[in-house]
């Protein structure tokens, strides 16, 4: 009976002993998760430039409306400008210079507007990639006149009102919309055309900007 008791306590140590060594082993540690970059988050801020078209329309003020009429035609023009954003507001300058095929014929009195450029604030509010803008500032274009007596080309200075979207399509590359109202300021046209005359024009245009 001792020897059975002895026995028992014999295998009961080697047993407790096995436990302790197989404790003290190491152990195989957990492989780490993967690496995720994060996702950059988007930003407005930066210099950009572009090309953009569109389509104006109006009138003529002063006296030289009702001989010369109303005016439209295409326009083709590039663009560069800055933003700055701050949490989701976006304030930034742009600038544009376009070429100008408005025209109107009316008999013997040929109106053209041969070129128009601005100068303008943006104030804009951000959803990520999409941009809502107000914008306003200086305007200016070359307005040529003739008739029977003779011709005339001035440039008419002046002021833009407007506004539009723009979406960013990659980091670097965006496309905006906007309608722009500009009035440009009446003058006395120089050489055999005493008369004076401005324009009130809209513009409707679509452009494409890369983002530096």
């Amino acid at each position: 009976m001792n020897a059975k008791l002895s026995l028992a306590a014999a295998l009961s140590v080697i047993a407790l002993g096995g436990a302790a060594v197989a404790a003290d082993l190491p152990r195989r540690a957990t492989a780490p998760a993967p690496y995720v970059a994060p996702v950059p988050v988007f930003t407005w801020t930066g210099f950009y430039a572009g090309v953009n078209t569109g389509y104006a329309w109006g009138s003529q003020k002063g006296s030289a409306d009702a001989s010369y009429g109303s005016l439209n035609g295409a326009q083709l023009g590039g663009t560069a400008g800055y933003n700055h954003q701050m949490g989701q507001i976006v304030l930034g300058m742009e600038g544009d210079f376009d070429w100008s095929n408005a025209k109107n014929t009316n008999g013997a009195f040929i109106s053209k507007q041969t070129s128009i450029g601005t100068a303008r604030g943006r104030v804009g509010y951000a959803i990520d990639r999409v941009l809502l803008f107000t914008t306003g500032g200086y305007a200016g274009g070359n307005v040529e006149r003739t008739n029977s007596t003779g011709s005339a080309s001035n440039w008419h200075n002046g002021y833009a009102l407007g506004g539009g979207l723009e979406y960013a399509v990659t980091n670097n590359v965006s496309a905006k919309a906007e309608y722009l109202y500009t009035d440009l300021s009446s003058k006395t046209d120089t050489g055999s055309l005493p008369s004076r005359a401005g324009i009130t024009q809209n513009t409707v245009r679509m452009g494409v900007n890369y983002r530096f």
